[in-house]
């Protein structure tokens, strides 16, 4: 690559603080990240099932960022907003929690996950193949179905009167609308 240096131990500065943390890391380079983590923060390598891979090019690496709680609290880290939705349907994403008019809902891992999203990105069609990999990830092995059968499942834990926030788009996927 042309844009990429060597740095040996000599060389070695700190990161410069601010904006400018990213830059492209030679193949033979070996960086200390444990400069860049913020105090008492550690790292550990990503499960190989849970990066993506790309036909034709070499495996991806992730890595898993562990930083205290205390440091969560006190905004050092951007943590995501603990409940979503509008309508009849609540999300709360710390809990892992669904409620329907303020009525707890008995989800599966899946069926959660399924319904946070729609319930995320409200009026937008989503296809059945955006909801595979979105929700159950790049290396599952399924088809649009699978997809229906937790849709149908939903509905049936939703209710007769909210059943219908949940639309089938036709041919195409589904789309929550409350």
């Amino acid at each position: 690559m042309a844009n990429t240096r060597t740095v040996s131990a000599a060389t070695t500065t700190p990161p410069p603080l601010g904006r400018h943390r990213l830059r492209a890391v030679g193949r033979d380079e070996v960086v200390d990240v444990t400069r860049l983590l913020p105090p008492g923060a550690t790292w550990l390598p990503a499960p190989a099932h849970t990066v993506p891979t790309l036909p034709g090019q070499p495996p991806m690496i992730g890595y898993l960022l562990l930083v205290p709680a205390e440091q969560q609290e006190t905004g050092a880290v951007a943590v995501a907003p603990a409940t979503a939705g509008e309508g009849p349907v609540t999300i709360d994403t710390t809990r892992r929690t669904a409620q329907v008019d303020g009525r707890q809902l008995e989800l599966t891992y899946l069926e959660f996950e399924l319904l946070a999203h729609l319930v995320a990105n409200p009026h937008r069609v989503h296809t059945r193949d955006q909801l595979v990999t979105t929700v159950w990830g790049y290396g599952h092995v399924g088809d649009g179905r699978t997809v229906d059968v937790h849709v149908a499942r939903l509905r049936r834990k939703l209710g007769a009167e909210h059943r219908h926030t949940i639309r089938t788009v036709r041919r195409v996927g589904y789309t929550y609308a409350p």
